[in-house]
């Protein structure tokens, strides 16, 4: 049995860290209220690195060329 702190968007609950199960796995949900000052606060960049996103090496680089198929020279 594991805690997991979540946010509900009105919709969806979302946790606060990443979940280790596999895809479809049934659990059971205890939902407990939490105070606002027993929410912990997440920077931008703790929230984008839980996220443990894969990519090119270049991505600030090249930034437009992975957003829209812009083209760019090695140069940039």
């Amino acid at each position: 049995m594991k805690e997991i702190a979540a946010v509900f968007d009105g919709k969806v609950f979302h946790p606060a860290e990443p979940i280790t199960l596999p895809a479809n796995t049934r659990v059971k949900i205890i939902i407990e209220t939490l105070e606002t000052d027993e929410l912990e606060t997440n920077s931008f960049l703790q929230t984008a690195l839980a996220l443990n996103l894969e990519g090119p090496s270049d991505w600030s680089v090249k930034l437009d060329h992975y957003l829209y198929g812009e083209e760019t020279t090695d140069e940039d």
